[in-house]
């Protein structure tokens, strides 16, 4: 900056002189000899300009020089860095190379080893397919015979020790029983346990005569239309000339409906603006009636700190039945049976009472994805319910293991209130079908001469071939029908099965 500075200085007068010079020469004025005289220092002033300026310009030729020189320096080092850069490149790739060739070799032996193997596999096959051929030709039996042959002699010699097993654990049980009494009393009850599904899905709404169905369907459909678009139910006309189906899954929906409709066919007007102002009188009414429902409920039970909300959803379970029991008769059985056993075994009371009181509550869920149990379990957790009251909700179907003796409780409650005789309806069909599937179970084995379903399939009575069988059987045999059928049924309440072996002897003296 100091030389470009000093430039500036130099040559601004100067250039600024040379302009006084060459201005036209008429504009000056004559030169008298008092003037000369003052102009005589000017020719001093321009040599030391002169001389500033020749040092200036050797100072700027000396920094050019240092700054073309360093430049060639930075160049110079720029290009050996290009080419350590461009060595360590190549040798990069030349090692990438390396390592390519080496994988496509190790590809090759790999591709010929897996060859190699499939072959060595082949002739393996080969091999194990004519020496099975030939021990079949040798034993004269083929290998699913010899494999039966097998298991039948090993079913024969351990069939006494099988039998003795068994006695030898059923008499552990017994001397252990009397030191654990409250253990077996909780797994005795837990025998009473069901599975059970079928749920009503339909009300039947009675029509006074055939012609009534041309006013609910309406004109192009459109009363139909509006009521199933309202309530959220389908409607089955074709049943029956005299009645009407209302299919839901949702049991409030379905009353709604089906009181709304008993209304519309007493009054006569249907159509569609009847039909909105009707479907909205019921649901409020409804809704006043499972709030009631839910709170006396609540109420017969001794439980009166439970949300709005919630009991609200009990009330839900005035119009929804299992097996044809309704809920809220087999709520208000099953917690006074909880509360009873639970009282009896010194337990936590309330939390079997508040267990027992909302163990289906996802049964009246809004949602409908998961089974009932996770959608009641998703209830209790947003009403913030105790963790024990959580688990007898998630553990009364034995979807989890029991995490106490009062989960266990509300499981054996609910199971003695559905199983007992007469809680719950049940198909002829399906009915008739079990009794079957009993019986075919049983008489499936060669040793089996009879086998009878009887107490409504609650038993099994079987009676085995004196001459084919032998009195180790009777315990194998019962065994192995109770596994298969606790594999392969769905049933209420306990199957027990009965093997008899009789072994009669007949002389007539004459």
């Amino acid at each position: 900056m100091s030389l470009f500075s000093n430039l500036s200085s130099l040559f601004g007068p100067q250039t600024q002189q040379q302009q006084n010079l060459k201005k036209p020469a008429v504009s000056v004025p004559p030169v008298t000899p008092l003037a000369r005289k003052k102009q005589q220092p000017a020719p001093q002033v321009d040599r030391n300009s002169q001389d500033k300026a020749r040092e200036i310009i050797v100072e700027a030729k000396a920094e050019a020089l240092a700054i073309r020189s360093k430049a060639e320096r930075d160049t110079q080092e720029s290009a050996r860095n290009l080419e350590d850069q461009q060595r360590q490149l190549n040798q990069k790739l030349d090692r990438i190379d390396e390592r390519l060739s080496s994988m496509d070799k190790r590809e090759r032996d790999l591709e010929k080893s897996r060859a190699d193997l499939d072959t060595a596999a082949q002739d393996l096959k080969l091999e194990r397919d004519k020496l099975t051929k030939k021990l079949e030709s040798v034993a004269e039996l083929t290998r699913e015979e010899a494999r039966k042959s097998l298991f039948a002699d090993l079913d024969e010699q351990l069939s006494k020790e099988k039998a003795r097993f068994v006695r030898q654990k059923e008499e552990e049980a017994k001397e252990e029983a009397e030191g654990k009494v409250q253990e077996i009393l909780i797994d005795a009850m837990k025998h009473g346990a069901t599975d059970y599904v079928p749920e009503y899905t339909i009300s039947v709404v009675q029509l006074p005569s055939e012609e009534i169905k041309g006013k609910i369907i309406g004109k192009s459909g459109r009363n139909i239309n509006a009521f199933e678009h309202e309530t959220g139910v389908d409607v089955d006309l074709d049943t029956s000339p005299t009645e009407v189906r209302l299919s839901c899954f949702d049991p409030v929906r379905r009353e709604i409906a089906r009181i709304t409709l008993e209304r519309l066919i007493k009054d006569g007007r249907i159509q569609p603006t009847r039909i909105e102002e009707v479907v909205a009188k019921v649901r409020q009414e409804i809704d006043k009636v499972t709030f009631e429902a839910g709170k006396k409920l609540c109420h017969d039970l001794g439980v009166y700190n439970l949300p709005v909300d919630l009991m609200r959803m009990l009330g839900k379970f005035k119009f929804r039945f299992s097996y044809g029991q309704n809920m809220i008769a087999h709520t208000l059985e099953e917690t006074k049976i909880g509360v009873k056993l639970a009282s009896e075994l010194g337990l936590d009371v309330n939390t079997v009472k508040l267990g027992c009181l909302l163990h289906d509550i996802g049964k009246v869920s809004e949602e409908s994805e998961g089974s009932h149990v996770e959608l009641g379990v998703k209830i209790a957790e947003q009403f913030k319910l105790p963790q024990a009251v959580i688990d007898g909700i998630a553990q009364h179907h034995e979807d989890e293991p029991f995490s106490g003796p009062e989960q266990v409780l509300v499981y054996i409650a609910d199971a003695i209130s559905g199983a007992r005789p007469g809680a719950r309806y049940e198909n002829y069909d399906a009915y008739v079908k079990r009794l079957q599937q009993l019986e075919e179970i049983a008489t499936q084995y060669p040793q089996v001469k009879q086998a009878y379903a009887i107490q409504a399939g609650r038993e099994v009575r079987v009676i085995l071939m004196p001459e084919q069988s032998k009195d180790d059987d009777v315990t194998v045999l019962s065994s192995k029908i109770r596994d298969e059928i606790k594999a392969s049924m769905t049933y209420p309440g306990t199957v027990t099965v009965s093997v008899i072996r009789e072994v009669r002897g007949q002389a007539v003296a004459t």
